[in-house]
């Protein structure tokens, strides 16, 4: 027997003009009885919210969202705790029944006025509604994450009235009025729901942007309103297309010494600080207080295991995209120096991501092998061979504006101060203290943004802007020092992506411009074998093309032929070997620039027979290609493949003709 099909309710529409009368005779009457009482519209509706049904919390949900619209309404829904019944719902498993809560919350938001506003934010309505934003984020990038299979409701659907709930707080609450975590929990919402949402940009109006500039503007000194004015500046920045034509010089200005002051504050002294002035204050608070505090660290294992969930996910086109799982707000009451500590972090790491973005080009991503390459069949020379990527070696351009600010205020060589090691003395601090042990992983973290930076920046700032040639050298030297300074190349993935990116632009400038450099191929041989051994495709990708750059050059000097082969076998284990065929691409494409000219390079060819080793792989790439590409590579990845393939067939003639001589 076949089960009987529920009775779908109609959702109701939206309507602006309000209730029917009958409706709001009822709500009228229902106004002036007893607020605890249930058998009425608004208890009624709000009991229908524990439904099991879908469609009963829906219809529940809908219903509300058209009586909120009356104001003599509203009162009876806040007595109720309507707020705190509806939030749950903004994560519920239907999206219809997140689409419609959200929808009440806004109109409740809407048509609540200022004193309503502040009362939801106060009611913590941001907590389900930064996780629903999250969600919708994370269901942009996937397409399917949030999509239902027999839903018509979509993530943009539900999206759309998340962020009208959040314009609607926004625009009554102010940010700077509160010493709670609202305005932060605001902020962040606002941070994420902004970046790459060219639809937002559409509802953008001179209210959300005056808030912001006047956040920009504070000037409180704690470290929760220097993460307040960072997360401002990020939203500013994603919205900075809406930004009048007359204030934008003046807010670009407010937001770089946002991001300036900010990074100009040193981790390393400020943390062991802030744990000498809790303990401090431990030792003079009551037995009550020292309770309070023992359950509060009992609180904080809790974060920490969250803490470790903090990931990142792969940039897109240059830019940092990241899994949002900040849970500093979290931690309890009474932990005022580590909740600091955590803020100060949070806004260094969030600086160095806005400032990534500043510098990431338009164009497609190394990562992706969106770019020309020097396989690139466009690019080849009359004897078959690519000159070369001249796009990887000229710098792209920045707006004369955003270059100049970033001058103007030191930015590079503070973010260069932040790829060094986090402090020894602040890591001791955290590695004996439980509850701040979660610190660890956030100093490493901004670590690694800094350098991601530093590789953002050398691909988009010429090197004039740098410093010139001594300062490349300089920070050539910093790189070699955090790489080969350990007793061994550090493992860390993370740290191996962000160090890689880095030195591959460098390498890529100092080739360019015939600087001397003082790492030595053997210490970027040691390198790119334990960055080849790395799961992560992008590490091993910068590996690879590390050592075309390093083979290239030496391929221009006297007795390097030795150095050569060392390179050139090392560039074949991995073309014939590595399970994925962008990273056997990128070693093949590597070996054309090593081997393409010069007499070190030929004797090196012959010396490891590079002429027959081609010519085995080339119809197992083929096959490769044919028979995994479509199905595991993107459009753009399958293309350069291609070139490569049909660079391969030439270079193996190029070698040819050389044997020939």
């Amino acid at each position: 027997m076949g089960k009987s099909k529920t009775n779908k309710f109609r959702r109701p529409q939206f309507n602006a003009e309000g209730l029917s009368v009958t409706a709001v005779k009822e709500v009228e009457e229902d106004h002036d009885e007893v607020c605890d009482g249930v058998d009425s519209p608004a208890g009624e509706l709000l009991e229908k919210l524990q439904s099991p049904s879908a469609d009963v919390r829906e219809f529940a949900c809908a219903s509300i969202s058209r009586l909120v619209q009356q104001s003599q309404t509203i009162p009876g829904f806040l007595q109720r705790d309507a707020v705190r019944r509806l939030g749950p719902l903004l994560l519920d498993r239907s999206l219809a029944v997140r689409e419609t809560a959200t929808g009440a919350l806004r109109n409740l938001s809407a048509c609540g006025g200022h004193e309503v506003c502040e009362d939801m934010v106060k009611q913590d309505v941001m907590t389900p509604l930064t996780a629903l934003l999250r969600e919708c984020c994370a269901g942009f990038e996937t397409n399917d994450a949030l999509s239902l299979k027999g839903q018509k409701n979509t993530v943009e659907d539900v999206a759309n009235e998340a962020v009208n709930l959040l314009w609607n707080l926004c625009w009554s609450v102010n940010l700077l009025s509160y010493k709670s975590l609202l305005p932060l929990s605001l902020a962040h919402c606002l941070h994420t729901v902004t970046e790459d949402n060219a639809e937002l940009l559409c509802s953008m109006n001179n209210a959300v942007l005056g808030t912001l500039e006047s956040v920009l503007r504070s000037s409180q000194a704690d470290m929760a309103h220097t993460l307040l004015r960072t997360l401002a500046a990020g939203s500013v920045w994603n919205l900075k297309s809406s930004l009048p034509t007359a204030r934008q010089a003046q807010t670009l200005n407010a937001l770089m010494a946002t991001l300036s002051q900010c990074l100009e504050l040193d981790a390393g002294t400020l943390i062991p600080q802030l744990r000498q002035a809790e303990v401090a204050r431990s030792a003079t608070a009551s037995e009550a207080g020292n309770m309070e505090d023992h359950q509060a660290a009992a609180g904080n294992t809790a974060v920490e295991e969250m803490d470790e969930e903090e990931g990142v996910e792969p940039r897109t086109n240059g830019k940092a995209t990241k899994i949002d799982k900040d849970f500093s707000d979290l931690l309890p009451r009474g932990k005022e120096e580590l909740r600091e500590a955590t803020a100060l972090l949070t806004a260094q790491q969030t600086s160095l991501e806005i400032i990534v973005n500043m510098c990431c080009s338009d164009d497609p991503s190394d990562d992706e092998w969106e770019e020309a390459s020097s396989s690139d069949e466009s690019e080849m020379c009359p004897d078959g061979l690519s000159e070369g990527n001249t796009s990887l070696l000229s710098p792209l351009c920045l707006s004369a504006e955003v270059h100049g600010a970033l001058i103007n205020h030191n930015i590079p060589e503070k973010v260069l101060k932040k790829t060094q090691f986090p402090s020894s003395e602040a890591m001791d601090v955290c590695r004996h203290n439980p509850t701040w042990k979660m610190l660890i992983k956030k100093m490493h973290r901004v670590q690694y943004r800094a350098l991601t930076c530093l590789h953002n920046m050398l691909s988009t700032m010429d090197a004039e802007s740098l410093g010139g040639a001594a300062a490349l050298q300089a920070v050539a030297q910093h790189l070699s020092t955090l790489v080969f300074s350990p007793p061994d190349i550090p493992k860390e993935e993370e740290f191996l992506e962000a160090v890689t990116g880095a030195m591959r632009s460098l390498l890529q400038i100092i080739a360019y411009m015939k600087i001397p450099q003082c790492m030595t191929p053997q210490q970027l041989m040691s390198l790119s074998e334990a960055a080849t051994c790395c799961d992560v495709v992008s590490v091993r990708v910068n590996a690879l093309a590390i050592l075309g750059i390093t083979g290239s050059t030496l391929a221009q000097e006297k007795r390097t032929a030795e150095t050569l082969q060392m390179i050139g076998n090392a560039l074949l284990q991995v073309a014939t070997k590595d399970a994925n065929l962008v990273v056997c691409g990128e070693a093949l494409d590597a070996l054309f620039d090593v081997f393409a000219d010069g007499d070190e390079a030929e004797r090196a060819a012959e010396n490891i027979n590079l002429l027959s080793a081609l010519k085995a792989l080339q119809p197992v790439f083929k096959a490769k290609i044919r028979k995994e590409g479509k199905g595991k590579y993107s459009p753009e990845q399958l293309c350069v493949l291609d070139n490569i393939k049909v660079n391969l067939r030439r270079f193996i003639g190029y070698l040819e003709t050389v044997v020939k001589k």
